[in-house]
């Protein structure tokens, strides 16, 4: 299993980036987040591409798949390679596998159900319980969250949420996936607490769905929490999750989605895990909550918003230190010393 260690390093030109996904939000900005996160260490040059197969091989397994499959809307993979190439979902894998040993240092995100040792790093979340000499595990995934990124983005929306009666408390409802669901009776649920608890405070909320979240639990929800003071987003518009983030005293979390319980915890804000419906297998989620929960990030919520204090979560700079040691480790001439 890789470790990342504190050997600093300056780059004497820019290393180029290829972060690489199939274009959906949730999965691109983790391959995009992990190399922004480089890029706040040594000097590199981001490029975000986006592939997709076409839909007569798209089920083929990933050892068959050739570039010329590729959808003709796909962003071109072709030389001059990058030096790092930075890949997040099922989509890359085949064009990941093939890139190694074409000179780019090949990352791959999240855990490709593959063997390991197909890519130089896997940054797997630790949930996932992958094991492999290169292999570095992280609590949830990579995301862009930063202090200075949301503090940033939430100056557009700070005439609408700043003057909010505090405490101000975030909500990121999920939706149906194969281990969760939220029906109706569940959402309606979720909604009474959610209101009881910020008019128990005298706070406000702000919140927000998800692409999962079903069209009748959204509409159940906005009914009932539209009227407490702040902002249920429908949707339309710039979206105000960072500045809800950069906002908010509290966040809630429905326990669906590991991507938006990483990305809470990175705010130092205490984290409520919403409960849903299971419908499947969700062991990893159970396990990545207690990771969190060991970390004093996030506890369980009973229909009370509690305060603590925690060191933010900064697992996507830990993740980029790995990647920046395995480059360094490959005896690059201009990796020699530097940030840290």
């Amino acid at each position: 299993m890789l470790g990342a260690s504190r050997r600093s390093c300056v780059v004497t030109r820019p290393l180029r980036i290829w972060a690489v996904s199939d274009g959906r939000a949730g999965i691109a900005n983790q391959a995009l987040g992990l190399a922004e996160a480089v890029g706040r260490l040594v000097p590199c040059a981001v490029t975000a591409k986006t592939v997709r197969w076409r839909s007569a091989f798209d089920w083929l397994p990933a050892a068959l798949k050739a570039p010329a499959m590729l959808d003709p809307a796909s962003d071109p993979v072709a030389p001059p390679w990058p030096d790092i190439w930075i890949a997040a979902g099922r989509a890359t894998l085949p064009l990941s596998i093939r890139m190694k040993g074409r000179g780019p240092l090949v990352v791959q995100v999240q855990n490709p159900r593959l063997d390991p040792a197909l890519f130089d790093v896997v940054v797997a979340p630790a949930h996932d319980g992958i094991q492999g000499d290169t292999v570095f595990e992280i609590t949830g995934s990579p995301h862009r969250i930063t202090p200075g990124r949301i503090a940033d983005e939430a100056q557009a929306f700070a005439a609408r949420l700043e003057a909010l009666p505090r405490p101000r408390v975030a909500a990121l409802i999920g939706g149906r996936s194969t281990a969760f669901d939220l029906p109706d009776t569940h959402a309606a649920d979720l909604a009474a607490q959610i209101a009881q608890a910020v008019e128990a405070v005298g706070g406000s909320l702000m919140l927000t769905f998800s692409r999962r979240t079903p069209e009748a639990a959204r509409a159940i929800m906005t009914r009932r929490l539209d009227a407490l003071p702040g902002w249920v987003w429908d949707g339309t518009g710039d979206n105000p999750l960072f500045a809800f983030l950069h906002f908010a005293d509290h966040i809630l979390v429905t326990e669906d989605s590991a991507n938006m319980a990483a990305e809470a915890a990175s705010t130092g804000r205490p984290v409520h895990v919403l409960p849903m419906v299971a419908r499947g297998p969700s062991g990893k989620f159970a396990r990545l909550h207690a990771d969190l929960a060991a970390r004093g990030a996030a506890r369980a919520f009973e229909g009370e918003l509690e305060s603590w204090r925690y060191e933010p979560l900064a697992e996507t700079d830990r993740a980029a230190r790995a990647v920046i040691e395995a480059w360094s480790a490959r005896g690059q001439p201009q990796v020699v010393s530097g940030r840290s």
